[in-house]
């Protein structure tokens, strides 16, 4: 039986140490957004409410709801943290490099933060792609119901989760590419597995389009456009970075 002594608990009792210190940092970064974030809190939410506002028919009040005392005010402290947390990005890719860097291999680091940075900006390219492109189209389709009858009133808190969910659906599909290389450069998958599976793919993606989506196909497509597109991306991204041994005996078997 081994035993170990107090010299192997050092190191990971280090690491703990390390992790709680660039959390903290994290976590101030992410306060000092938040306190910021809150003095526009107004302005944030009207933007994030515009492309639902221009969807609402003509006539019809130009304003939401709040069913509850409090649910305008959990609103905006959830907004504000939404603008806290996107102001601190920059701070926390940074303390997430200086944790993770001094464990990595050199040809390792060269990757890492190029990786970090690429993934932020994919996941706001595919949350700016929901609201410039998404949004109008989804909420002119289910504003299309209203009739002298069936008046829209939304809520606030409603439309707030609804808005972040999709948003956050877009962010992480963009993220694909990424998701790919990590993959590709691990020897788990590579461009011609890739490419043979390719039309399972595509039913995939309008399944998962038409899941994720409200139930119109012009909405189902500006997802599933985006994603068959990010699948052929994908497809020379393994192609580029994936292993060679990999790629030999995927091609070796073909032959055989």
């Amino acid at each position: 039986m081994s035993v170990h002594g107090p010299e192997d608990k050092a190191p990971f009792l280090e690491h703990l140490e390390e992790l709680r210190k660039r959390l903290i940092i994290c976590l101030a970064a992410v306060a000092v957004g938040f306190v910021i974030s809150y003095g526009f809190k107004e302005k944030i939410f009207e933007i994030l409410m515009l492309p639902l506002v221009n969807a609402l028919p003509s006539g019809q009040s130009k304003h939401l709801i709040y069913t509850a005392p409090h649910e305008a005010f959990l609103t905006y402290l959830k907004v504000s943290l939404l603008g806290g947390i996107a102001l601190a990005i920059p701070v926390i890719i940074f303390e997430f490099w200086r944790f993770v860097a001094p464990g990595l291999y050199e040809h390792e680091k060269k990757y890492l933060f190029p990786i970090v940075i690429l993934s932020v900006l994919f996941f706001l390219g595919g949350a700016l792609f929901g609201y410039f492109v998404v949004f109008p189209f989804g909420f002119r389709f289910f504003v299309s119901f209203a009739s002298p009858h069936i008046v829209p009133m939304i809520s606030t808190r409603e439309f707030f989760s609804f808005a972040v969910r999709l948003l956050l659906v877009f962010g992480l599909i963009f993220e694909m590419p990424l998701v790919v290389f990590f993959m590709a450069r691990l020897g788990l998958i590579s461009d011609n597995f890739l490419r043979r599976q390719r039309k399972y793919a595509i039913v995939l993606v309008f399944t998962v389009a038409a899941i994720l989506t409200p139930p119109d196909v012009m909405t189902q497509l500006f997802m599933a456009g985006p994603l068959l597109v990010l699948y052929e991306l994908s497809v020379w991204i393994a192609y580029f970075f994936s292993k060679k041994d990999v790629k030999g005996e995927e091609q070796n078997g073909e032959v055989n």
